[in-house]
């Protein structure tokens, strides 16, 4: 693979066409094992929904993708809330600054939409992703995460 050049692009996806779902293909297993992969209609239905922004960073001559996030808002009683979702940066890319230029752009956006709170998860093992988040200016919250089991 030739270097990919260290100018990275953040834009939001507009369609699914096969450079994305390809990528999506790429990314997805890197980001969980059980994912199951995407099809066309799926990933259209994700970017044309209005509470998505599906973000994409490209990087090299040939805009190679090289990270996804999507954010995702909602208005509740409270105010408009946003959440940071499914942040997936390629392997090869690591350490690159392409994880920041896609929490920067999600940032921005949830600035544009008046969110309240932009919050987000991480596994606790994921130690580089928690200074990338701590460093954007999240900090951690006295709070638990449930699921449903039933």
């Amino acid at each position: 693979m030739k270097p990919l050049g260290n100018h990275i692009e953040v834009t939001l996806a507009t369609q699914a066409d096969d450079a994305l779902i390809a990528a999506f293909a790429r990314l997805l297993p890197q980001l969980s094992r059980t994912a199951a992969p995407l099809s066309r209609e799926a990933l259209e239905e994700i970017i044309r929904s209005p509470s998505n922004h599906v973000f994409i960073a490209t990087m090299g001559e040939e805009r190679r993708i090289v990270g996804t996030l999507t954010l995702v808002h909602f208005r509740i009683p409270t105010g408009v809330r946003a959440w940071i979702e499914d942040v997936v940066v390629d392997e090869q890319a690591r350490g690159l600054k392409v994880g920041m230029a896609l929490t920067h752009a999600a940032i921005v956006k949830s600035r544009e939409l008046k969110a309240r709170t932009l919050d987000l998860t991480s596994n606790p093992g994921r130690l580089s992703a928690h200074h990338l988040y701590e460093s954007a200016g999240f900090v951690m919250r006295d709070s638990r995460v449930y699921r449903y089991q039933g």
